[in-house]
C-alpha cells in the first residue's frame, strides 16, 4: 500500500513538496522549466526551506551535503508527513531504505576534492573534514545513507543505479520485500540532479558530432536530439529534444496489515513490477518494435490481471521520438489500433531528472485515479500523427474512473520498466 508521497521538485516560485503540490502542476500540463541557455527544470530550495524540515541534524554532517542529499532529505521528510509517520518517535526504524541514482554529477565534487587533497599541507581538521565530506558524497549510494541515518533504520538499505528506471525498480524491489514478509514499511526515493554545465557542452559536443554520429548510426540507434534550447514536447509532432531537470521524489510504502493497524490513509497500491531488455548488442540502442515493453508488460500482469483492465498508461515518454516509437508500437499489440487508451506524459512538467521519475510515475498515477482525472501530456499541443492512444493535448485534464494503470520507465540500452498500480481496493 502506498501511503506516503513526498517531493522536491522544480516549481514556479518555490519547489513542489507535496501531493497537492504535484496536481496542482499536472493537471493543468504547466511547464516549470525556466530558460537560460537551455530549459532546465531547476529545484530551488533555500537553506531556510531546508532548516525548516530538518533543523537537529549535526552541522559536521549537513555542510556536507551535496543537493542530492538535500533533496532526498526534503522529499522523505515530505513523505513521512503526508503517511502520519514520525521519523523522530522511531516509526520508521525497521523500514527498508531503497534508492534510486541514475546520475553522479554531485559526486565528482566530493571525489575531486579527496583526489587532489595534498597530505602534507592538510591540516588534521581539514582532513577530517575531506573525510566527512568523501564518505558521504562520492558514491551513488550517498543518498540512502543519509537517509538511513536520519530515521535509524535497521532494515535492508540499498541503492540501485538503473538510469531513469532506477526508483522504479526500487519500488518493485520494495512490492517484494513487503509480499514476502522481509519488511512491513519502505522508503523509496528516486533522487537525480545534472548539472547544467555538463548539459551545456554536452549541446556543443552533440553539434560537433552530428555528421559523424550520422555517418556510422545503424538502425535502432537514437538520432542525437539537436537541441536543448527549445521545450520537450512528449507525443507532439514537433517533438525533437529533451529537457533536464533535478529533484526528488520519496514513497511510503506499508504492508495493508502495517496500514490498517495505525489507521493510515492510503493513496492506493503497487500490485507488480516487470522488467525486460531489448537485448540488443549497442548499449546505446532501442528495439523501436516495442517487443521488449509488450513482453514486460505481459510479465507484469501475469495471469491474474488482463490488459483490458487498465484504461490509462503513465508513459515515459521525455520527448524522444525513439521512445514515442516503442510505446506506440506496444500499445498497438497490446490493445490493437483503436482500443480508445489514454496514455501521457508529464516529464515535460518539471524536465527529465532521471531516478525521480519512477516514484513520481507511481505517485501521478494514483492521484489521477484518487481524482477520477487524467492530466493531460505537458507540452503536448498537436499529437504526431498514427499515434494509437490518446495523448490528452492541451492543459485541461480528462475524466477517467479506473482502477488500474501501468506506469513504464526506460533505461538507455533497452531496459523497460513497467509497474502495475491500483486503487486501494482493487484486486
Amino acid at each position: 500500500m502506498v501511503t506516503g508521497m513526498g517531493f522536491c521538485l522544480p516549481g514556479s516560485s518555490r519547489p513542489v513538496f507535496t501531493a497537492d503540490d504535484v496536481w496542482d502542476v499536472a493537471s493543468r500540463g504547466a511547464s516549470n522549466l525556466v530558460h537560460g541557455d537551455v530549459y532546465y527544470g531547476a529545484v530551488d530550495l533555500s537553506q531556510a526551506m531546508f532548516d525548516a524540515r530538518l533543523p537537529d541534524i549535526p552541522p559536521t554532517f549537513s555542510r556536507h551535503y551535496t543537493n542530492a542529499h538535500r533533496f532526498g532529505l526534503v522529499s522523505l521528510v515530505e513523505a513521512c508527513a503526508d503517511a502520519g509517520l514520525d521519523f523522530r518517535a522511531g516509526d520508521l526504524t525497521e523500514a527498508a531504505v531503497l534508492t534510486g541514482r541514475g546520475g553522479v554529477d554531485t559526486n565528482v565534487g566530493p571525489y575531486m576534492a579527496v583526489l587532489e587533497a595534498d597530505p602534507p599541507t592538510t591540516s588534521p581538521q581539514e582532513a577530517m573534514e575531506l573525510f566527512v565530506r568523501g564518505q558521504q558524497g562520492l558514491t551513488p549510494s550517498d543518498v540512502s545513507l543519509v537517509q538511513g541515518a536520519l530515521i535509524r533504520s535497521t532494515g535492508p538499505c540499498f541503492t540501485v543505479s538503473c538510469g531513469c528506471a532506477s526508483s522504479a525498480v526500487q519500488v518493485g524491489t520494495a512490492q517484494q520485500l513487503i509480499a514476502n514478509g522481509v519488511v512491513d514499511l519502505a522508503v523509496v526515493s528516486g533522487v537525480d540532479l545534472f548539472g547544467l554545465d555538463v548539459i551545456l557542452n554536452v549541446q556543443r559536443l552533440l553539434r560537433a558530432a552530428q555528421g559523424a554520429y550520422e555517418a556510422v548510426r545503424v538502425e535502432g540507434m537514437p538520432q542525437l536530439l539537436p537541441s536543448f534550447d527549445r521545450l520537450m514536447r512528449p507525443y507532439d509532432r514537433r517533438a525533437d529534444c529533451v529537457n533536464h531537470g533535478e529533484g526528488a521524489a520519496t514513497l511510503i510504502l506499508e504492508s495493508r496489515r502495517h496500514a490498517d493497524e495505525r489507521g493510515a490513509r492510503v493513496h492506493g497500491q503497487v500490485l507488480a513490477h516487470a522488467m525486460t531488455r531489448d537485448g540488443l548488442a549497442n548499449p546505446l540502442a532501442s528495439d523501436d518494435s516495442g517487443a521488449a515493453l509488450v513482453e514486460a508488460v505481459r510479465q507484469c500482469l501475469g495471469d491474474r490481471w488482463d490488459i483490458s483492465q487498465v484504461p490509462y498508461v503513465h508513459g515515459g515518454s521525455d520527448g524522444d521520438v525513439v521512445v514515442t516509437a516503442f510505446e506506440a508500437n506496444a500499445v498497438k499489440q497490446l490493445y490493437g489500433p483503436d482500443s480508445g487508451l489514454v496514455m501521457t506524459s508529464q516529464e515535460a512538467c518539471f524536465g527529465h531528472n532521471g531516478a525521480p521519475a519512477g516514484c513520481l510515475g507511481v505517485a501521478l498515477s494514483l492521484l489521477m485515479m484518487q481524482r477520477g482525472q487524467v492530466c493531460p501530456t505537458a507540452n503536448c499541443e498537436e499529437p504526431a500523427d498514427g499515434l494509437p492512444f490518446d495523448p490528452v493535448p492541451g492543459t485541461s485534464s480528462r475524466p477517467l474512473d479506473f482502477d488500474y494503470a501501468l506506469t513504464c520507465n526506460y533505461q538507455i540500452g533497452g531496459v523497460k520498466s513497467v509497474l502495475l498500480v491500483g486503487s486501494p481496493d482493487a484486486v
